[in-house]
Parts: C-alpha cells; sequence; structure tokens
C-alpha cells in the first residue's frame, strides 16, 4: 500500500510540474523540511537546505510573474521546456519510498513524461489563448494553472493521509453501525 500511495503521489506531484517547475518543488521541500509528511532519501535531502528553498522560491517568483505577460509567457514556456520535466522527474524519483522500491532510470523516465506531457498541453494552449484573446485572459490562465499546480501538489502530499483517515472513518463507522444493528436484534 505505501508503495502504491507513493507511485500516486509521484504522479501527482511530476504532472503539478508540468505547469510549474518551482512550486512543487518548493512545496516538497517546506513539507519535507517542516513536516514528517515527505522523508527524502540522499540525495534529494539536499531540496531541504536552505539555500535551495531560496532559491526555489526566488525562481517562482521570477516563473510567477513572466508567465502573466502576454508573449513573454510564451517565451518562458519555451524555457521551460527543458526545466519543468526534469522538475517531474526530480520529484517523482524524490517521493518518499520510490527511488527504493522502483529503479531509479525508470523514476525519472515516469516523471519526466508525465511532466512534459503536461508541459506539452499547457504550451500548446497558451497562444491559443493568448491570440483568441489578445493576451487579456493569459493572468487568470496562469494563475488558474498555478492555482491547479499547487493543489495538486499539496493533494498529492496528503491524499494518502487523508485516504488512511478516511478508512479508519469507514471501519469506525461499520463497527458503530455493526454495534447498533446487534444492540436491536437482541434486545
Amino acid at each position: 500500500m505505501n508503495t502504491l500511495t507513493s507511485v500516486f503521489s509521484a504522479f501527482g506531484l511530476s504532472s503539478a510540474a508540468g505547469l510549474n517547475a518551482y512550486l512543487p518543488l518548493l512545496v516538497v521541500a517546506l513539507t519535507a523540511r517542516f513536516t514528517n509528511l515527505i522523508q527524502l532519501n540522499q540525495p534529494w535531502d539536499v531540496l531541504t537546505s536552505w539555500w535551495v528553498i531560496g532559491v526555489l522560491a526566488v525562481l517562482l517568483l521570477v516563473e510567477m510573474t513572466v508567465d502573466k505577460i502576454p508573449a513573454v509567457d510564451t517565451i518562458n514556456d519555451v524555457i521551460n521546456t527543458a526545466i519543468r520535466p526534469v522538475a517531474g522527474a526530480i520529484l517523482f524519483a524524490a517521493n518518499s519510498g520510490v527511488v527504493g522500491e522502483m529503479h531509479p532510470v525508470l523514476a525519472f523516465v515516469c516523471g519526466l513524461l508525465v511532466a512534459g506531457g503536461v508541459h506539452a498541453v499547457k504550451a500548446t494552449a497558451r497562444p491559443v489563448v493568448t491570440a483568441t484573446t489578445g493576451g487579456s485572459a493569459n493572468w487568470l490562465v496562469s494563475f488558474v494553472e498555478d492555482l491547479v499546480s499547487f493543489v495538486t501538489a499539496v493533494l498529492a502530499i496528503l491524499v494518502p493521509i487523508v485516504l488512511v483517515f478516511l478508512i479508519v472513518l469507514l471501519i469506525l463507522s461499520l463497527a458503530w453501525w455493526w454495534s447498533r444493528r446487534r444492540a436491536r436484534y437482541a434486545g
């Protein structure tokens, strides 16, 4: 079960990187730094160092700013054609437990393909949005992409925890229902 949730988390994190390379990297870095939700193995634990977190924060601010400007966003997407898939590969491979149970090359390839696929769709759609709206909707589309990337990254980390919580809640509900049923037929 742990392997399966790690793989699902890895797919979610790498897909988030296809929209915004630095946002899911920063989410993982901060989550690993301040909680026990993610345990990064070497060499990925370098993401939790303050200088990496600082660089990711600066790169995220740059990315979120330039991605909202018509024409500049297209240049940004061209530059990120290499960066987003690599970020996805790092996130896939760095995800807790995946490297130990999956060959690192396979993890990298999966992350590259997932993030690269999401990025390809984004990079193809954005010029169409720019052309059809005259660039007036670029900031909104970019904001929605950032929001989806953030939510996807957070859910990729929390869903295994939420899933365990829901399973425990289901078991407790079934136990409560069973005890009430037994009490009704016994009395």
